[in-house]
């Protein structure tokens, strides 16, 4: 049994139906031109029926306003009966009234009651009423009478006042209406084919192009074919076009480069393999002829030692660098001064030669990941060391010293030497994989993989200085722990200041 809102219900549920939009950027060019050019026309309907109910109307208070001129020659100032009824056959005025001087005068009075009418005021009319007013007749109950007021054009008077039935106005608007549908339609039709044809030929077909090649360079970015053809159009189109063949090229030669570095990489970590085996063996020679306690051999055995050593590091950098990417840090709290004394057992520093000094406690905390955070201080010793030790006036004496700072946050560990410094023409790439190099014979990879490592834990590795009294770089690391806290068995951190080593 499935309970209610559980995952098995959820996957039998069937997707929600969306609107069937047409897929393509042509049939939503269509669709979109009709609906526009459509509703154009819509927004024309409304002022041309209200201006052509306005003008009929007008000519129908002309036609009183005439009549009110013919009743001037009658001593009571009324039409006559045939006057009257050539009104109503042609104006269908069912009265006529004027207002001169305040005095509102029947020019041609009702044969007969009539409904209440409702009323056109043409002298003043604002454009919400005027464009509502043909809706208003349209939608008037059946034999319902219209009262039309406005400016006299032939005589003096204040106003024209004509009565009249509604329903030839009607009926007028009715067929107007369908007439101005047929020429807004026609016109818009031929005004939207216009309108898409251009769109399609100067917009939508260019961009269908430039889709198809993105696509045929996508599945074979070697067939010369899938390469755009450029327009040479001078607008958006052609930009597109050009910055599509640039970067297409730019892909192929990634690609090429790609190809080249894959089949290098994979020759290169096959002679690494074959190399470290071989150094392997020539070291456990080397460890025999120590054996042997002759002079000879011993007084060599050193630097053939050093030798196998750094073709060794090589051997290990290069295919540590050759990583595509570098794991995730799995950044925890870890005590610092440990981890800072097992580096500089490991690169080789020692009270009799390059020692280290620090005055960090052995409560200090970090966080990072702690055999990451050893090939960074591994690294950045070791290159003091070999620093100092390549000095020629020094002896293979000097020291490293190692604080702890918190700034904003982070924990910024600075170490110093007394080295020689940095060359200046190291000091440009002095962070970029096999330029970067200080000493002779080095790859530059040791400072390269240390920064991409601190970079990785959110931090950064910077050189602060450098010069004949030594070098300073800063390894940044985010977060800053506080220290473990101190056990009543500790007398103290007494022990802080001493060289380590």
């Amino acid at each position: 049994m499935v309970e209610p809102g559980s995952p098995s219900e959820d996957k039998t549920q069937k997707p929600r139906k969306r609107f069937p939009w047409p897929g393509g950027l042509s049939a939503r060019l269509l669709l979109f031109t009709a609906v526009v050019v459509n509703f154009g026309g819509l927004l024309i309907l409304p002022p041309a029926l209200a201006a052509y109910e306005e003008q009929w109307l007008l000519d129908r208070v002309r036609a009183g306003e005439l009549a009110s001129t013919i009743a001037e020659s009658d001593p009571e100032l009324r039409v006559s009966d045939a006057v009257a009824n050539q009104m109503f056959d042609q104006a269908g005025a069912v009265t006529v009234a004027v207002q001169v001087d305040g005095a509102r005068r029947l020019v041609l009075p009702p044969k007969q009651p009539f409904e209440t009418p409702y009323l056109v005021d043409l002298r003043r009319q604002n454009p919400g009423s005027w464009l509502a007013a043909p809706f208003y007749t349209l939608t008037s109950p059946k034999g319902s009478m219209v009262r039309v007021m406005a400016e006299p054009r032939f005589r003096k008077a204040e106003f024209i006042e004509v009565v009249l039935p509604d329903a030839p106005l009607k009926a007028r608007l009715v067929a107007y209406f369908w007439q101005l549908a047929g020429v807004t339609i026609f016109v818009a039709t031929l005004a939207g084919v216009l309108v898409y044809a251009f769109l399609n030929i100067f917009l939508v077909r260019p961009m269908q192009r430039i889709t198809r090649a993105m696509e045929a360079f996508r599945s074979d970015p070697d067939d010369p074919a899938a390469r755009i053809v450029l327009s040479n159009r001078r607008d958006e189109i052609g930009r597109a076009e050009l910055e599509l063949d640039r970067m297409q090229a730019d892909l192929l030669a990634a690609l090429s480069s790609k190809a080249r570095l894959a089949a290098l990489g994979e020759a290169v970590a096959k002679i690494n393999h074959d190399l470290r085996n071989m150094l392997t063996s020539a070291q456990m020679a080397s460890d025999r002829l120590a054996a042997l306690g002759d002079p000879k051999v011993a007084q060599a055995l050193p630097r053939l030692e050093r030798a196998l050593d750094r073709a060794i590091n090589l051997a290990s950098d290069v295919m540590a660098y050759g990583k595509s990417k570098e794991p995730e840090p799995v950044i925890r709290v870890i005590p610092l001064r440990p981890a800072l004394d097992m580096a500089a057992e490991d690169a080789g520093l020692s009270a009799q030669g390059v020692s280290l000094e620090t005055v960090i406690g052995p409560r200090e905390q970090v966080l990072a990941d702690p055999d990451q955070l050893h090939r960074i201080l591994t690294n950045l010793l070791r290159n003091a060391r070999e620093a100092i030790e390549g000095a020629p006036d020094r002896g293979g004496k000097g020291k490293v010293f190692v604080e702890l700072r918190r700034a904003d946050g982070s924990s910024v560990l600075r170490l110093s030497d007394d080295g020689p410094g940095v060359p200046e023409r190291a000091r440009a790439n002095l962070f970029q994989p096999f330029v970067g190099s200080v000493r002779r014979g080095g790859t530059g990879l040791g400072l390269a993989i240390a920064r991409e490592l601190a970079q990785g834990h959110g931090g950064d590795l910077a050189l602060v200085e450098t010069g004949p009294g030594g070098s300073v770089f800063d390894l940044t690391l985010s977060g800053a722990p506080d220290p473990l806290p101190e056990t009543p068995s500790e007398p103290g951190d007494r022990a802080a200041d001493a060289p380590a080593g």
